[in-house]
């Protein structure tokens, strides 16, 4: 009975696990360039004297490939990436990838995020523009040129999520292992005037967390069935002393 306890228990833990993140993928339904987090999980055969027990590990996060969809704003300085690969910004908490490509101009020239954290270029450095040089064009391996004279280069970066990750912000990613420019790929690209939404399916998010809650509800409602067996079971042997 104690191991059926500890196998609820486990279960109870990963499914917690999955409810945190399939909320945290509903609220980022329509963030600019977020994208859903999932869980694999595997199962801990324990071994026991009359037969096998398998407890639920807690799962391992990784982030869905799938992009989201492209939105037109015709803004100069927004950006969106075709294919697998991020954009690179510096932040307070170090270089960070992202893929929202929403950019904008200081008076210095500078290009920064929204949230004014300078975007990087393929060397990591911080991308320098002349704002009254002329109109800001973007070829599709990511150079900016102003008045037909390349003037610039957007970073794009491939991110290796095996070794971990944390969440930045509403769409950054830190990754363990330290990303690496794109260079010579023609799968992945960058164009100009649009924005990449969400890769969130809100409908499918809604319908897992309302399944992953009934099941943690029917989990927790086997635990105090148990409970309350072995409760009896100890008042049943204690009275028969």
């Amino acid at each position: 009975m104690q191991t059926g306890l500890s196998v609820s228990l486990s279960s109870q833990l990963a499914l917690d696990r999955r409810l945190t993140t399939l909320a945290d993928n509903v609220a980022n339904s329509t963030t600019v360039g977020f994208r859903a987090t999932e869980i694999k999980f595997n199962e801990v055969i324990s071994n026991q004297r009359i037969a096998d027990v398998a407890f639920v590990s807690e799962g391992q996060e990784f982030l869905t490939t799938r992009s989201g969809g492209l939105t037109e704003t015709g803004g100069l300085l927004d950006f969106a990436i075709k294919g697998d690969a991020w954009f690179q910004v510096e932040t307070p908490s170090g270089p960070t990838l992202t893929r929202d490509g929403r950019f904008t101009l200081t008076d210095a020239g500078e290009l920064v995020t929204l949230n004014g954290y300078p975007v990087l270029d393929p060397g990591g450095a911080p991308i320098q523009l002349d704002g009254e040089n002329g109109p800001i064009a973007l070829s599709a391996d990511g150079q900016l040129n102003q008045n037909g004279q390349p003037v610039a280069a957007l970073g794009l970066f491939s991110a290796d999520l095996s070794g971990g990750f944390v969440r930045a912000g509403n769409s950054g990613v830190i990754t363990t292992i330290p990303p690496e420019p794109v260079v010579d790929r023609v799968d992945a690209g960058v164009i100009q005037g649009y924005v990449e939404e969400s890769n969130v399916n809100a409908i499918s998010e809604m319908t897992q967390l309302i399944q992953v809650t009934r099941a943690f509800e029917g989990i927790a409602a086997i635990m105090r069935d148990s409970e309350e067996s072995m409760n009896e079971a100890v008042r049943v042997l204690g009275g028969s002393k």
